[in-house]
């Protein structure tokens, strides 16, 4: 089963459970050490806090093909509209997960917040299927641009192979793993230098933009709002790449626990970051705009890298390294806040109990780091990564609407509850509003893929019904779960 058992520590010592008193040996006598409680230390101060939403939230889209809002609002000037606006409208669910963070100190995100509010049964799907799939295919995907960046410079005249591509992506998947498994503090040091190249990317992009303005490059912005018109189904479209360039918010809310000052620093890291990142992405397009024509920036690639051969000749080959290591942040960002969603699963009795355990030397949560190691690679080499996010693109949206509608949830069911942090009311139906209206756009727009991802999500219920529920199980299976 994936309940736990009393079990407190395992290999010889060298794992003990998140929230269990073990005995750690001593290593100069045969008598046991003094019991100590070993857990993930906190660690995330408020600059590591922000590197985490920012180094996560701004990966390669933004530099690669920002088009998809273009394509579906039909100008420039209602195409910034839609940026300014799903930032804003992302800040909102961000303030809304700060109040749940602050309310509910215990990392895992998605998962708790939806346990705590609605019980066992939709937490275990979250989790299950992000397991599964959604983040083994979304560290595919993002390794797989940054597999490609990085070998760029060195096929400027022809095509990369594939199998280059894919052999670099797993290196660095194995290296973002490692890093981990092995320190928090290294972990989160990285990360910071890697926010801060992803900074000076988007700066290297806004600063000859603002150039160009000043030196009067304001064509593509004459007549703003004309343009090709829009379909119906297309503003609502827009929005959708919108929110999902700017997905990646609620990340610090995974690992709560490790948070120094969690009632002041994720309120702080969250406004801060969403601020940072809105004006980064409207005055990044805005640059692009100063240069390259709505049509030329539907059919371009890698948007930021023709901007940049345009404007800055042979500087221009450093775009592509900068984009791979907005990528490689990203991916560190994910596995070290995801791990924690595992992390609090296994210590709530819903995946194997090993995933629970935390090394007592390093203090990382190391099984539930290279978990995802296998079935990363399982992805990479085996599946259409492309597909299986199409598939369960609906479902991130579907439970974060589900989260924001719990705090509306848990003012009524739980009023006396302290909540250092409060936004007003109206943010949160907003916000849930805009997420379930999102799932049911999908639903309508794309129904085969979207059923697909609706089919593959409610695989969980069997299976919590299967793992978690049933006590007789065959004890040769029972056997093997434990091993």
């Amino acid at each position: 089963m994936f309940r736990k058992t009393a079990v407190t520590a395992v290999s010889n010592g060298s794992y003990l459970q998140g929230q269990a008193n073990g005995r750690v040996p001593s290593m100069d006598s045969e008598q046991p050490a003094q019991e100590e409680k070993v857990v993930l230390k906190k660690k995330v101060t408020l600059l590591r806090g922000i590197s985490i939403i920012i180094g996560t939230i701004i990966g390669a889209g933004i530099f690669i093909s920002p088009k998809g809002i273009l394509k579906n609002t039909g100008s420039v000037g209602m195409s910034l509209t839609v940026w300014t606006v799903c930032g804003i409208l992302s800040l909102f669910g961000a303030l809304c997960y700060a109040e749940l963070g602050t309310c509910i100190k215990k990392s895992g995100g998605h998962y708790t917040y939806i346990l705590e509010a609605f019980g066992p049964l939709p937490a275990f799907v979250r989790v299950w299927v992000e397991l599964l799939i959604i983040r083994p295919a979304a560290t595919a995907v993002i390794s797989l641009a940054f597999g490609r960046y990085i070998l760029e410079p060195f096929f400027m005249q022809c095509e990369i192979p594939e199998l280059a591509i894919k052999l670099v992506t797993a290196v660095g998947i194995t290296l973002v793993m490692v890093l981990n498994s092995t320190s928090v503090s290294w972990s989160a040091r990285i990360q910071i230098f890697l926010t801060f190249c992803k900074l000076v990317a988007i700066l290297i992009i806004i600063v000859p933009g603002v150039i160009q303005l000043i030196k009067g490059e304001t064509q593509h912005f004459k007549n703003a709002f004309a343009g090709n018109d829009a379909s119906v189904m297309g503003l609502p479209l827009a929005f959708y790449s919108g929110m999902y360039a700017y997905s990646g918010w609620f990340y610090l809310n995974f690992v709560t626990e490790e948070v120094e000052n969690p009632e002041k620093n994720i309120p702080l890291a969250i406004c801060i970051s969403m601020i940072i990142v809105t004006v980064g992405y409207v005055l990044t397009n805005v640059a692009y705009f100063t240069t390259i024509s709505a049509g030329e920036l539907l059919l371009s690639k890698a948007v930021a890298v023709t901007f940049a051969e345009r404007l800055m000749g042979n500087f221009s080959l450093a775009v592509p390294v900068f984009v791979a290591l907005s990528c490689f942040g990203s991916m560190n960002g994910g596995i070290f806040a995801v791990s924690r969603m595992f992390f609090v699963a296994s210590r709530e009795g819903h995946l194997p109990e090993i995933l629970s355990m935390i090394h007592v030397r390093k203090h990382t949560p190391l099984p539930a780091v290279i978990v995802l190691h296998p079935l990363t690679m399982i992805m990479l080499f085996t599946g259409d990564l492309y597909s299986l996010l199409n598939f369960l693109s609906f479902a991130r949206w579907l439970f974060i609407g589900l989260v924001v509608a719990g705090l509306i949830y848990l003012r009524y069911k739980r009023p006396d509850m302290p909540r250092p942090f409060k936004v007003p009311l109206f943010i949160p139906a907003l916000f849930s509003f805009t997420c379930l209206f999102m799932v049911a756009l999908s639903l309508y727009s794309d129904p085969v893929n979207t059923g697909i991802g609706f089919a593959i999500t409610l695989t969980g219920v069997p299976a919590y019904y299967f793992f978690i529920i049933w006590d007789k199980k065959p004890k040769w299976f029972r056997k093997l779960l434990s091993k």
